[in-house]
């Protein structure tokens, strides 16, 4: 088959978003890791509905399509479809698991129950050359999550690799640039995959690779500051990485014009209120507002347990306390978010993105119909190593920059059950050491992400010779790439060792601690 290479373009981010890429969401947990795994590849990714029509497709004018895999099945009742259409565009298409079934289904192919269902690592075989699977090896390993399978595919079909149990793992159409691939490329448990997704958005698609994050750097600032002219902006700032981007491209993009405003809602980390006014007060000199709210925020969790109403109440009471501060702040007109692409699409706030929300984020879907700012939100179309990589291109110092993710709500979502002054104390002096132990056994990179979980769970102990019934604290500590998969991190047991030690002895109300072994997915990495 011939490659659908289009004339050059030029570099920068407007030429890289024309040459973009789509994702069709059929439900898979991996839909976010395939967008991050062409990016990777310096090609723009967007996630969109898996039911966009084909007329949207073409004014959208992507230069290839993925339809992602899904936990249906195709031959169910309601299982979600695609606009058959789009097969006939000319736009290539790589079909993935579930997306490889659908796309064999509406053309002309039979996809069934599996004899023997494949999930987890198994030996692929090459059957054929093809454009596609140039430089994918011979014979090598691929990852496998599926109870259905092609069974049979139209003439117009070719088979181009198979497993044991799997007679057609990659496929092609004869006459459309159509392919199907029962495998997944994006898991990093598939060696060659990435290479295979290079071959199919650089060469299948002919995408020139223009997404680089020092145009985008340079483009946004400018963006920010023709937009932005002599106008005030307020930014949020929660000490974590994406707030302290955002933060650092406005200070680039306009200077002295840039408010920020600290909400210390008394879920912060060990410290973190201190560290973020100190930070942002030497290192970028901005005009830093703090407001004292602990006691607004436990008032109004008073009770909660509902991880979702948490969310809701936080978030409430953010925009109220943040409004508050913000109409202090003389001439302000802009209102700065460290909305990140994941944050869009999880909750649901894009026209063409996927309809169901994950989780609420008060960053895209909780600000007020009055808001009387205009929303500036640069970081929108990144993911979070892309925000970390960008980061670094501005001069922020590594502290900040690989400092462990933070979710929105703090330590509410950590302290599982009610939360309360005293409940929090603790959480935050047991987190505190999880860090400083990981900290001192030169591990914190390595980790992706690492914290303390306070259950709602009580233990018989002994202290001395004392019968004790205290809380039990979980520690999660995980390895990932991408945050959209992860591993339980294998922590030597030393450290475990000490960090048990130091909790039950230094952290009053805590006599037992255990250690979360489970890996995204099928857990996530936080915990509510």
């Amino acid at each position: 088959m011939t490659s659908h290479a289009p004339p050059p373009a030029p570099t920068g981010s407007a030429a890289a978003r024309a040459e973009r890429v789509l994702v069709l969401d059929f439900g898979s947990q991996y839909a976010q890791l395939i967008a991050r795994r062409v990016r990777e590849h310096e090609v723009y990714c967007e996630i969109v509905r898996h039911d966009i029509s084909a007329a949207r497709i073409r004014e959208l004018a992507p230069r290839g399509i993925i339809l992602s895999g899904g936990p249906a099945s195709v031959y169910e009742t309601g299982a979600p479809q695609c606009d058959p259409e789009l097969f006939r565009l000319g736009i290539p298409v790589l079909g993935i698991c579930y997306g490889m079934q659908l796309a064999c289904a509406s053309l002309g192919g039979r996809v069934g129950r599996a004899a023997a269902r494949e999930y987890g690592r198994t030996a692929c075989t090459v059957l054929r050359d093809d454009p596609l699977l140039t430089g994918f090896p011979a014979e090598t390993e691929v990852w496998m999550s599926h109870g259905d399978q092609v069974d049979t595919v139209s003439a117009d079909f070719v088979p181009l690799a198979r497993t044991p149990t799997c007679g057609l793992a990659a496929v092609r159409h004869a006459r459309l640039p159509v392919y199907g691939l029962q495998f997944h490329p994006e898991v990093t448990h598939t060696p060659a995959g990435g290479k295979l997704l290079r071959t199919f958005v650089r060469t299948i698609c002919g995408c020139g690779g223009h997404w680089r994050l020092g145009d985008i750097a340079t483009e946004t600032i400018t963006a920010l500051r023709e937009r932005i002219g002599t106008e005030r902006v307020i930014c949020g700032l929660s000490g974590g990485v994406d707030s302290a981007v955002v933060a650092a491209l406005l200070s680039r993009a306009i200077g002295g014009q840039l408010s920020c405003i600290l909400v210390d809602n008394g879920l912060l980390r060990a410290n973190e209120a201190a560290a973020v006014i100190e930070e942002f007060t030497t290192h970028f000199r901005t005009d830093l507002h703090v407001v004292q709210a602990e006691d607004i925020f436990l008032a109004t969790l008073e009770g909660v347990t509902d991880p979702q109403e948490k969310r809701r109440r936080i978030g409430r009471a953010f925009i109220e306390c943040f409004n508050t501060e913000a109409a202090r702040i003389d001439g302000a007109r802009f209102l700065a978010q460290g909305t990140l692409y994941p944050d869009v699409i999880e909750s649901g706030a894009t026209t063409d993105g996927p309809a169901a929300t994950i989780k609420l984020h008060h960053n895209v879907g909780g600000l007020p119909a009055d808001l009387r700012f205009e929303l500036v939100e640069p970081l929108r179309d990144l993911f979070k190593d892309e925000v970390r990589r960008l980061g670094l291109e501005l001069g922020l110092p590594e502290r900040i920059v690989w400092r462990h993710p933070f979710p929105g709500p703090g330590l509410a979502v950590r302290c599982i059950g009610a939360v309360t002054r005293e409940r929090l104390r603790t959480l935050r002096a047991a987190d505190a050491i999880v860090l400083e132990e990981l900290d001192r056994a030169g591990l914190t990179r390595r980790v992706g992400q690492a914290f303390a979980v306070l259950l709602p769970v009580q233990s018989v102990g002994v202290m001395g010779d004392a019968r004790t019934y205290d809380d039990v604290l979980a520690v999660r500590a995980v390895e990932t790439e991408d945050f959209m998969t992860a591993d339980w991190s294998h922590l030597p047991y030393e450290v475990l060792g000490r960090i048990s030690t130091r909790v039950i002895n230094e952290v009053r109300g805590v006599n037992r601690v255990v250690y979360d072994i489970s890996s995204k997915p099928p857990a996530t990495i936080e915990w509510e």
